[in-house]
């Protein structure tokens, strides 16, 4: 009894002993402190991944895009899930809802990409990204903490001109060829060929005699339906309708990308009392468990309104797994950001401004040549320095 006593005595103080049982199954909340020029650093990472995190599947086949989703994700939480095994930080199952959003704005990629573009949708969902998580870190939206401003005025006018710059990247005209556009199954001219070789077997099976003849037009069948079979219903739209529908999905992705740190800064910043982690990177975890979660789901509710036989290309799965996790690498340095900035208001300007002024000057105008002619040039400038002008206004703004 006398050596339990002196136990007892030793580790008295109740923290003391809950820190013990914290330790032994989770980390200990975090308050590690990142300097600022570590949060710079993040952010530029963050940018050269997220502006190009879409390039390795740019010449595969996707189809409507939601195998490719599931593989991303996949390679996300993986990603994650080697982080949580370093780190073991403690989880918390609010979090996995921004994870749940993003995923869900992340369906709409490959449609927006097959519509108006790489370059144009990121950058339209870029706009809308930063209005939506300026707009819940500066009012304060759903239980996160209030933002304080240094000027509130220079702020808006920031925001402001990063959502006009919307509108100008809207009047970029970029070529995207009308089957496949961004990510195409197959070329014209091959397709040409392959339907020019056909018909002269036909016109050789005739020669041969009717049976022939006959087998030939069942090669033809055969064929259109196989091409038939390979389309989706975006191929099928005019170029009207493919403009409308990728805008409107790229502000709605823009929109719910930018919660997805709402329920970390949440449980982060609003519940202090409660013991929860300081450190951003312990709520990486979370998140990416939500992505996977609800790209599962959707997956599946695909698979089932399928009837069983989904759209699966093969040739996607590495690219699918790079992209993943270049976005992974990219968020996480994100969230590093976040952190060591001490703001949002800092990083949603940097992080969602750049990466599109990146896709659109690099790999659309350099690598893939898809957006030409002066007049698309002479707007992207223009678009270009407004966007900038106003990350920087919005940024400089921040207490």
């Amino acid at each position: 009894m006398e050596y339990l006593r002196n136990i007892t005595t030793t580790i008295s103080p109740t923290s003391d002993i809950t820190t013990m049982i914290t330790n032994s199954t989770t980390a200990s909340p975090s308050t590690t402190e990142y300097p600022e020029y570590l949060g710079f650093i993040c952010a530029i990472v963050a940018v050269v991944f997220y502006g190009s995190n879409f390039v390795p599947v740019k010449k595969y086949e996707t189809g409507d895009g939601m195998f490719f989703q599931w593989i991303l994700c996949t390679a996300i939480f993986i990603c994650g899930l080697i982080f949580q095994i370093i780190r073991t930080a403690k989880f918390y199952p609010i979090v996995t809802l921004g994870g749940v959003l993003w995923a869900t704005g992340n369906v709409c990629v490959v449609p927006i990409i097959k519509t108006i573009g790489l370059g144009l949708g990121m950058c339209i969902w870029g706009m809308s990204n930063l209005v939506a998580g300026w707009a819940t870190g500066t009012f304060g939206l759903f239980g996160t903490e209030k933002a304080k401003l240094a000027n509130e005025t220079m702020n808006y006018a920031g925001v402001a001109l990063a959502a006009f710059s919307t509108i100008l990247y809207v009047l970029v005209k970029s070529e995207v060829s009308s089957g496949s556009s961004e990510v195409p199954s197959k070329s014209n001219d091959a397709e040409t060929q392959r339907l020019l070789d056909t018909s002269q077997v036909q016109d050789e099976f005739r020669n041969a005699g009717s049976l022939y003849a006959s087998s030939s037009n069942e090669v033809l069948v055969f064929n259109k339906k196989k091409q038939d079979d390979d389309e989706t219903f975006i191929d099928k739209m005019s170029p009207g309708s493919k403009k409308i529908t990728g805008i409107v999905l790229s502000l709605v992705s823009g929109l719910l990308y930018g919660v997805i740190f709402t329920p970390s800064l949440h449980v982060q910043y609003t519940d202090k009392s409660s013991g929860s982690s300081q450190d951003s990177l312990d709520y990486v975890f979370n998140t990416f468990c939500g992505i996977y979660l609800a790209s599962t789901v959707y997956f599946v509710i695909y698979c089932a309104l399928m009837k069983n036989k989904p759209r699966i290309y093969p040739e996607v799965v590495l690219p699918g797994i790079v992209s993943g996790i270049m976005w992974a690498i990219a968020t996480m340095c994100w969230f590093v950001a976040n952190e060591a900035l001490k703001s949002e208001a800092v990083t949603f300007p940097i992080i969602t401004t750049c990466p599109a002024l990146m896709a659109t000057l690099v790999w659309g105008v350099l690598v893939f040549k898809e957006i030409k002619g002066k007049r698309n040039f002479l707007i992207l400038i223009i678009a270009g320095s407004v966007s900038v002008t106003g990350a920087v206004l919005a940024g400089l703004s921040a207490g």
